[in-house]
């Protein structure tokens, strides 16, 4: 392994590409980086949790992160963006609705919910940071050497704003993307009140095409599968929710 990921949590994937488990709800963060920049993929459950994330960060690879990509609204992956201050926010069109005021107190009452303490709750809430960087359909970010992250909105699904972070092989390494709860390997796929459960089959059939048959797929929660695991899991939704 790359000695730069010698940080308690941290995974390497392929070189330049990491993933850590958060505690709690075993929440996946990424993280991507070129000589020109510094992608974090999620930002955790809390402030805290959030800035340990950026810390982290700069403490590996010497250099701070410049852009955080969200791949859906749910408490677990977006309470911890105001510790982002000054980073480029991407996220799926539609999500910066989602973090407004109203949206910003359902993502509160969902974290108490789950546990987490009200007041730090409420104050990672009335801080969050919404994205500024809308995708529609596909959109590249360089960091530079050739490194790329191509941002893709291939939802609704989970949630009705999901975003995925295809970062493509080099030099005979396998493509990895990352998720979001698309794909959830600890746990059965959860749908909540803002899942699509329709469409949530072709949602995952998008993100196979994205990726392809070798890539290394990243869940929103648990351990790093392959294609055929996310077809599996594709045909237990469409069974589930009735759709082809």
């Amino acid at each position: 392994m790359d000695r730069t990921w010698e940080e308690p949590g941290w995974e390497e994937l392929v070189p330049g590409v990491a993933r850590r488990r958060l505690p709690g709800w075993d929440a996946t963060a990424g993280l991507v980086h070129g000589p020109a920049g510094v992608l974090m993929v999620d930002a955790g459950s809390t402030l805290r949790e959030g800035a340990e994330l950026r810390r982290q960060a700069d403490r590996l690879l010497g250099r701070r992160v410049t852009h955080l990509a969200l791949t859906h609204p749910h408490f677990d992956h977006v309470l911890g963006a105001a510790a982002f201050s000054g980073v480029e926010v991407y996220g799926a069109v539609g999500l910066e609705r989602m973090l407004g005021r109203r949206g910003r107190e359902s993502l509160r009452d969902d974290a108490v919910r789950h546990g987490v303490d009200p007041e730090t709750a409420t104050e990672a809430a009335d801080l969050l940071v919404r994205p500024r960087h809308l995708v529609s359909g596909e959109m590249t970010i360089g960091l530079g050497g050739g490194r790329e992250a191509v941002l893709a909105n291939v939802g609704p699904g989970h949630s009705g704003h999901d975003l995925a972070v295809l970062v493509p092989g080099e030099g005979g390494t396998p493509s990895v993307v990352f998720c979001g709860d698309l794909v959830e390997e600890s746990g059965e796929p959860q749908a909540g009140p803002d899942a699509v459960p329709g469409q949530w089959p072709a949602a995952l059939d998008r993100l196979l095409e994205l990726g392809g048959e070798d890539a290394l797929y990243v869940p929103g929660h648990g351990a790093v599968v392959n294609a055929r695991f996310v077809r599996a899991q594709r045909d237990v939704l469409a069974a589930r929710f009735g759709v082809s």
